[in-house]
């Protein structure tokens, strides 16, 4: 008797809003071409702060992606979700509010922080004016659940939805909650993550991690796995993928870009470097095992690159303790050197860069990083070429949540 094959994730669409480009196409040329754009933080009221430099998202107007009621009832974080969820859904080649069936579609994402200017414009309202001046979206603007709503109302789907309220680690986790989502039946997913953490009141949240880089120079701001780390340089934007079941993605004709293969997490407490070597091993092993995927065949890594000494060194000898030998030879590669660490949507991000990089057989460089001190083969300067068909993407949290992913090649390479 023959048996039908287990259900499989695919990605089939990309939407991108990022410091180094409003759109996927626009963000790997940049990310291959390794360019640099971290710079001096200018936001309205953020000129003083104690945090100098990261990653803006510059010339994005939200009326350009979202249409105006929307606009009014949310805040930054959501208008880059909402528009990195049209990107994808156009190049998935699904539309908003067309289905036949709407509750074959559901909607997940991550949040890291939620929509701090939203909240901190109606609170200066509040105390400012009084109470009648405050409007009734500030009860819902800020939520971490916002952008989910917001995209499953606007695009009428009405599948399973739900929200990672989490650290940086909760993009990969959302990506994970998606595929297991087709693979119990859902016909597609529309997940991602998307950050506004530049604004003042997000700011000031900040300013308590020990992480967090406070240089004043862009150049020397976010140096991770040299000797000259200082922490990491925040980001705002997300990316948004549309996840569907492989055999319903080719019934529509569209190429299936990359396969979700496996996913596990680990948990290991806030600021403990050291014990997060141990915790990130063990979910680069379990998505390993779900994927059934050998150390060896790992391609590639997207690395989390902190910009921590004692979270780099972590991360190094967790490769090593996981991958083995291999751990050492295998390529590895920090893209968000070049435009900061966008918190929930950093590694979503990445895999979007893994994809493309599948994709086009391109290893793009970590940007600006030069004479590492540890024993790992970092992509720097330039793109290398290489046949990729299996890419591993990490990520960890300052609260202390360790992911990995693992992505097998579809079949879109070109």
């Amino acid at each position: 008797m023959s048996r039908q094959r287990p259900r499989r994730a695919a990605v089939t669409g990309l939407g991108v809003i990022a410091p180094n480009g409003q759109h996927a196409d626009a963000y790997w040329k940049s990310v291959r071409e390794g360019l640099f754009v971290l710079d001096r933080i200018t936001r309205e009221g953020c000129e003083n702060m104690p945090l100098r430099v990261g990653g803006e998202v510059r010339a994005f107007d939200a009326a350009d992606h979202i249409d105006e009621p929307f606009l009014v009832q949310t805040d930054r974080f959501s208008h880059f979700a909402m528009a990195a969820a049209a990107l994808a859904l156009e190049d998935a080649g699904l539309s908003r509010g067309e289905l036949e069936e709407p509750y074959s579609v559901g909607v997940v994402t991550a949040a890291g922080s939620g929509g701090g200017e939203f909240g901190q414009r109606e609170l200066q309202k509040l105390w400012g004016q009084g109470s009648k001046f405050v409007g009734p979206y500030q009860s819902i603007a800020w939520f971490y659940a916002a952008s989910t709503g917001q995209i499953s109302i606007w695009s009428g789907f009405k599948g399973p939805c739900g929200v990672v309220a989490s650290d940086e680690a909760g993009g990969l986790d959302a990506i994970a909650h998606a595929a297991r989502a087709v693979r119990r039946g859902t016909g597609a997913m529309v997940v991602g993550a998307a950050e506004a953490p530049l604004a003042p009141y997000s700011m000031v949240c900040q300013l308590g991690y020990p992480e967090l880089s406070t240089a004043d120079d862009p150049e020397r701001a976010y140096l991770p796995f040299t000797k000259a780390a200082r922490g990491f340089s925040p980001a705002e934007g997300g990316a948004v993928l549309v996840v569907e079941e492989e055999n319903r993605a080719r019934e529509r004709e569209v190429p299936v870009r990359a396969l979700v293969a496996g996913h596990a997490a680990t948990f290991t407490g806030a600021s403990r470097w050291d014990e997060s070597r141990e915790g990130l091993a063990r979910a680069i092993r379990g998505a390993l095992d779900e994927a059934g995927c050998a150390p060896e065949e790992i391609d590639v890594v997207f690395a989390d690159a902190m910009g921590v000494p004692d979270a780099d060194r972590a991360e190094a000898e967790a490769l090593v303790d996981a991958l083995g030998a291999h751990g050492t030879r295998v390529p590895v590669t920090a893209p968000k050197t070049g435009m900061g660490r966008a918190y929930c949507a950093a590694p979503v991000l990445d895999v979007a860069a893994a994809v493309f990089a599948m994709e086009h057989g391109q290893i793009p460089p970590t940007p600006h990083v030069f004479d590492i001190c540890h024993d790992l083969d970092l992509v720097m300067s330039r793109a290398r070429p290489a046949e990729l068909r299996t890419a591993l993407v990490l990520s960890r949290g300052l609260m202390g949540s360790n992911a990995a992913l693992v992505l097998r090649r579809g079949d879109s390479a070109r």
